[in-house]
């Protein structure tokens, strides 16, 4: 074996030191979930800084050339128990007094404390060289392999770059309303105690308005709590901007909100302005929580076992393939609950876990920004169990106590960048809605699958909508690709009327004890809302010429292997503030759509003629060929249709937008003439407002072996955007290999009769299923709270509460956000 002094210097022109901008990976596998922490630990190539776990090191090593490593190994140390310890073996947690994460007085963030050891590694051989090693070595060694290791240890690693360490919610801004802030003088004086809402007699969440010193109750919170909304209704009336929370008020300060800024703000002028309604700060003492504190205490609860948490009962932990828990990165609670749900899809497990190895065979140099990659990993970090084991306690390093629901788990950091790059929801650390996180993904999945196998083929479905003409009694049929099933909820449809109405009476009344009441909605009457004809009061009917009154009415086209429910629980009040319907709803274990199914049209039954609506024209002007709306035609080619149908859907729906369009095109994909140009009477084209191509994108797409016409094509279909026409491209190579565009715009393909491509293609079969998953969430709206999901495995229910994973015991099945369901054998 060569000296490994002379290895190094072979190899010292592939060792790199990190700039910055530089993607270090020194927390994370690219290929799995292994970090310096696992067994093996981790080794980051010096070259390209991507992180791999032992049992992919020497897979980069053979297919990349690379030979030197960082070597980096992470043991934890033994944690030493505090001097006032219960005894239990687990140093007392202090209660955070601080609405923050990762600063003195905050939520702790579990920072575990390890010995580190580094070290390079020459592969194949493994030769080692630690730091010590490197001073007996030349001088152009010993600098250029220091400097490597020091920068890669120095550098931040992308998941600490992508992860909040610190947020502090405490952090307030000085209202703009502070400093000239009209009071009236109208010689309101409040007493230092004793306070009641004006309007309801409530004595809790009291608010003073600053302006004119109204006393007032606060907002109602989602679950009954807190007050009857009065201030917030007076500022709407008044438009007076700031109060304080009485009970609040100490020497130091008070809880102030700015109703216009819609946050907590900060007075610098609060005394000044207190002492304008008789009330002295300097001898005023807190009678009831801050926000903060409140805040904080919901923010504890949310880790606790409340309802849909199923609080109250001793959870069994569960280890073992498939029940592998997902660390909360920040508010990901809603990603890691649909990821979940969607790994025990068995279209999802072949197209990405069965076929791991080879994806990993496939991947290309940079694996971290490859989709398919990515999602593989994610696939088999949750269904292999190499990563569902209890997480041991801090200091028990032998595993000797018993498990705890907590696992060690897998933290999808890299798969959160990925799908949320370029998001401007997904990309942040917010919390975020289930359903439209569901839907962005099923879309990358659809942009990602374009050949072979497509998993999100299992939800995809057919929707049928007539619409019948009032005064012709003619009908139209339209059909439009849908994957989920949007269930309206009746609220004057609950079934406990009577107690909710008494509940509100009492709250009125001020009845502080006033019991929290939730509707109980049957689910026959969401299903009876969602199949009921809708009425369309502005139709324009081709049949008459004018707009008139029709009924629409929507069923299944086809029925999908998967089906999922989403129940409409957020909803806007009557001020378009956003809320949630505290709603309990019996859905069925079991259900049966076959009497939605569509039938198609009626012997006898007349359809509306194809007539387009006439334009909208302005006198003065010149009537020019018609303007498509272009990204509408671009979403449509997106989805793999054809151009020249793309655009006669978009015109013949009048640019009304990419549901008619594709309604249009569902109806239409029979015709023979589907894919032929669009051109009208009059007009030798119809345009659309694409700016010319830009020659540099030209030239590049053709670079890759394309021809001009197919770049031109690629571009148009895509607003000229280089990356999108890239993507377009290899996307639909099967219509582009045999592409000869002629003056008339028809391929070749379509000059010799051959069939257009087909659109998405749906699965259909019986349209009885039965549940297997469900999605929960608890929260005022999608934009906060917290998500759980329970999976039914092997006929037990598990929970699934981010690394939490458990056997439930009662599952609140009337309680969720999102259903899954099967279709069930015949």
């Amino acid at each position: 074996m060569a000296d490994v002094g002379e290895v190094l210097m072979s190899v010292l022109s592939t060792i790199r030191v990190p700039k910055p901008g530089d993607r270090v990976h020194k927390d994370e596998c690219a290929l799995s979930f292994s970090s310096p922490e696992s067994e093996g630990g981790l080794y980051v190539c010096m070259n390209s800084f991507l992180g791999f776990g032992s049992q992919y090191v020497d897979r980069h090593n053979a297919r990349s050339g690379q030979r030197a490593y960082l070597h980096i190994t992470r043991t934890r140390k033994a944690k030493k128990e505090d001097d006032n310890n219960s005894g239990s073996g687990h140093p007392p947690k202090k209660k955070p007094t601080r609405l923050a994460i990762g600063i003195e007085g905050g939520f702790d963030v579990d920072q575990e404390q390890y010995e580190e050891d580094v070290k390079v590694v020459i592969l194949p051989d493994r030769q080692e060289v630690a730091s010590d090693d490197l001073t007996t070595m030349p001088d152009v060694v010993r600098e250029r392999v220091s400097l490597s290791m020091a920068g890669i240890m120095a550098a931040d690693s992308v998941s600490h770059t992508l992860q909040v360490q610190q947020w502090d919610g405490e952090v307030r801004q000085e209202s703009r309303h502070a400093a000239d802030l009209k009071q009236l003088d109208n010689g309101v004086k409040i007493p230092p105690s004793g306070w009641r809402c004006e309007v309801c007699d409530l004595q809790e969440n009291i608010w003073m308005n600053l302006t004119d010193g109204k006393v007032l109750c606060g907002r109602r919170y989602f679950d009954g709590s807190g007050g009857n909304n009065h201030a917030l209704l007076h500022f709407q009336e008044t438009g007076y901007p700031l109060a304080v929370k009485l009970g609040t008020i100490t020497p130091d300060g008070a809880d102030v909100y700015s109703y216009d800024e819609d946050d907590m703000v900060l007075d610098s002028k609060l005394p000044e302005h207190l002492s304008h309604f008789g009330i002295d700060m300097m001898t005023m003492e807190k009678t009831e929580r801050t926000m903060t504190e409140l805040e904080i205490a919901v923010n504890q609860r949310v880790g606790e076992w409340e309802v849909i948490q199923e609080s109250g009962t001793t959870l069994r932990p569960l280890f073992g393939p498939g029940l592998t828990g997902m660390k909360n990165l920040g508010n990901s609670c809603y990603l890691n609950s649909v990821m979940q749900v969607l790994f025990t899809v068995p279209d999802f497990q072949s197209k990405y876990v069965s076929n791991i190895d080879k994806i990993i065979d496939e991947a290309p140099s940079d694996p971290t920004q490859d989709f398919k990659t990515q999602v593989a990993k994610l696939g088999y970090g949750l269904l292999s169990g190499e990563y569902s084991k209890p997480a041991l306690d801090p200091g028990d390093e032998n595993g000797a106590s018993e498990p705890r629901g907590d696992q060690i788990g897998i933290a999808p950091r890299m798969f959160k960048a990925l799908v949320g790059r370029g998001h401007p929801e997904f990309s942040t650390n917010r919390q975020q809605d289930a359903q439209e996180f569901l839907l962005h993904f099923i879309n990358m999945v659809e942009r990602n699958c374009r050949s072979g196998p497509n998993p999100s083929e299992a939800f995809r479905f057919l929707v049928e909508e007539r619409i019948v003409c009032q005064q012709s009694q003619k009908a139209k049929y339209t059909q439009r690709v849908d994957y989920i099933v949007q269930l309206p909820v009746p609220m004057d449809q609950a079934t406990n009327t009577e107690e909710l109405q008494e509940a509100e009476r009492r709250r009125e009344e001020g009845d502080s004890s006033a019991p929290t009441v939730r509707a109980q909605i049957p689910f026959t009457a969401c299903m009876a809302a969602l199949s009921e004809p809708e009425i369309l009061t502005d139709f324009w009917s081709s049949a008459v010429q004018a707009k008139t009154t029709a009924t629409k009415t929507t069923r299944f086209a086809s029925f999908p292997d998967h089906l999922v429910i989403q129940i409409k629980k957020f909803t806007f009040g009557l001020d378009w503030v956003p809320k949630k319907l505290d709603v309990s709803i019996d859905v069925p274990d079991t259900l049966d759509l076959s009497a939605l199914c569509a039938t198609g049209q009626q012997p006898g039954e007349e359809l509306l003629p194809e007539v387009a609506p006439p334009p909208l024209m302005t006198p003065d002007v010149e009537v020019k060929a018609p303007v498509l709306d272009d990204s509408t035609v671009s979403q449509l080619c997106e989805m793999g249709f054809p151009l020249e149908a793309c655009r006669k859907a978009v015109y013949y729906t009048g640019n009304t937008g990419i549901d008619a369009a594709m309604n249009w095109i569902m109806g239409h994909m029979d015709d023979p003439d589907f894919s032929a140009p669009l051109v009208l009477p009059g007009c030798s084209s119809v345009t659309t407002p694409t700016e010319s191509l830009s020659e540099e994108h030209l030239a590049t797409i053709v670079s890759m072996g394309f021809s001009r016409d197919q770049a031109t094509k690629a571009l148009r279909a895509t607003s000229n955007v280089l990356d999108r026409a890239v993507d377009w491209i290899f996307s639909h190579l099967d219509d582009l290999e045999s592409m000869d565009v002629s003056e008339g715009g028809r391929s070749a393909a379509e000059s010799e009769g051959r069939e257009p491509p087909p659109g998405p293609r749906v699965r259909d079969g019986p349209g009885k299923y039965e549940l297997f998953a469900f999605i929960s969430h608890m929260g005022t709206s999608t934009m906060c709270g917290h998500y759980v999901c329970h999976i039914k495995k092997d006929q037990q229910w598990v929970i699934f509460n981010d690394q939490k994973v458990c056997a439930s015991e009662k599952p609140p099945k009337d309680l969720g956000y999102l259903y899954f369901y099967r279709r069930v054998a015949e």
